[in-house]
């Protein structure tokens, strides 16, 4: 039997609660759809009705709809596959068009997945469908994928807007749920519908009347982040609330450590911000302790000594500045990139030249580099380099764009020249009648290329 978040789920976007600017916005947008028309960008906490929203506007457009969830498939292979090929043909099951619906866009990191996110930016300036992307922080998105797209906003919904709602599903259901209950739920809710509706689904089990005492044991899971972990520890929230707070975070102390040392800096004071070092420090040792002995149960001091001690230390004068990823995450995430470029580089290399990697590594390698550097096109063309395998010999992005947009460019006008055979076939010298056709064969030197010294 299905649980009732889903069986309730919206059918239409009239069947939608709150954010109705956003509902109307979204049908606009797709009714007068065309290609080139910018993405959608869904965000917004979770439970409040993003993917709904997407899959209630693909049934009232009469549109199929083709979903890829980025946390779990997110290499760009699987991309181009399942994303890509949707995106640029037609619907087989007779729909005027497909809707292309990146669910958890903002889990998605070029970096990590070698070319993920450069695979959605070129999906979409291709694509001959609609396409929506759907992240809770929109901040989480790469900054060259959020310029493609147009965001929407869908805010948490109003308690009085989700007791409604679960009175409807009582009704459906044949449930008794007092007013005092359906307003607990709403209001513990924090504004997500599918939590309400799991909760009220919780409080009803083996019951046919629900009354505000049956909803104790059914609270909202408050979904707590990192992000409020951080906050609470700078605003000075008492530590036993913290400690709490800490616990409903599944992240562990080992990540925890890194997140709060990579929000240090906002302390200004030198004073406060060597107390909080400090903090971290001793809390590093524990975490080290508990590796080296297997013996998990110390990560609780971990835990209280990076806590408390930063909270003592920054005096609860909060954080004014937007909480960021540990900073070594993302010079780690260059490194794995640089280290793939690498190897896809000598990879190409040793099959252009029928060389093994370590040869070219340690003998050609340098010599390499400056022919790429003098004849950077051609280069491109006969090894097969992208963008930042180009990079990786000329270390100028400027001049890596110059190169691909002339690529690019040439391959337009030989693509143009093989599309009208027939103006070549008119520029050819006529052949008399009864004369000899003769072949003419490349001599050895119209086919050797840049490499063949090698």
């Amino acid at each position: 039997m299905l649980d009732w978040a889903e069986k309730y789920r919206p059918q239409s976007l009239r069947d939608l609660v709150g954010n109705g600017p956003v509902i109307r916005q979204i049908y606009e947008w797709a009714r007068t759809w065309k290609r080139g028309s910018p993405p959608l960008i869904f965000y917004g906490k979770p439970g409040v009705g993003k993917t709904s929203a997407a899959h209630a506007l693909a049934r009232d457009m009469s549109w199929e709809i083709v979903e890829l969830n980025a946390s779990d498939q997110r290499t760009k292979a699987i991309i181009e596959r399942i994303a890509g090929t949707s995106s640029t043909t037609s619907s087989l099951s007779g729909a005027e068009r497909k809707l292309i619906v990146l669910d958890e866009a903002d889990n998605l990191h070029g970096t990590a997945d070698r070319g993920g996110a450069r695979a959605i930016m070129d999906i979409i300036k291709n694509a001959r469908q609609p396409i929506v992307l759907i992240a809770n922080d929109i901040y989480g998105l790469a900054k060259e994928l959020k310029a493609l797209g147009e965001p929407v906003l869908f805010r948490a919904l109003q308690a009085r807007s989700i007791a409604p709602r679960l009175r409807d599903i009582c009704r459906e259901e044949g449930l008794s749920c007092s007013p005092d209950a359906l307003a607990r739920i709403a209001e513990s809710a924090g504004g997500d519908m599918r939590s309400a509706i799991n909760m009220l689904y919780a409080s009803a089990i083996g019951r046919e009347d629900v009354e505000e005492a049956d909803v104790h044991t059914a609270q909202k899971d408050e979904r707590a982040t990192m992000f409020d972990l951080i906050a609470a520890i700078f605003s000075g929230k008492p530590d036993a609330d913290l400690i709490r707070l800490n616990r409903a975070v599944e992240d562990t102390p080992d990540t925890a450590v890194q997140w709060i040392e990579g929000n240090l800096h906002v302390l200004k004071d030198p004073d406060r911000a060597a107390r909080a070092y400090a903090a971290v420090s001793r809390a590093d040792e524990w975490i080290g302790l508990t590796y080296r002995r297997q013996y998990y149960a110390l990560w609780k001091y971990a835990s209280a000594m990076m806590i408390i001690g930063v909270k003592e230390a920054a005096g609860g004068a909060g954080i004014h500045e937007r909480i960021m990823p540990p900073a070594r995450w993302k010079r780690m995430g260059g490194a794995r990139k640089q280290k793939a470029v690498r190897t896809s580089v000598m990879q190409k290399l040793s099959r252009k030249l029928d060389l093994p990697q370590h040869t070219i590594r340690e003998e050609y390698l340098t010599l390499l580099t400056l022919l790429v550097e003098e004849r950077p096109l051609e280069c491109v063309r006969e090894i097969g380099l992208d963008a930042d395998e180009l990079n990786f010999f000329l270390h100028d992005k400027e001049r890596v764009k110059t190169v691909m947009k002339a690529l690019k460019d040439l391959q337009k006008a030989s693509k143009k020249k093989e599309e009208k055979p027939e103006e070549k076939a008119e520029a050819s010298p006529a052949v008399e009648e009864g004369q000899p056709v003769r072949e003419e064969r490349q001599t050895p030197q119209s086919q050797a290329t840049l490499f063949d010294s090698f």
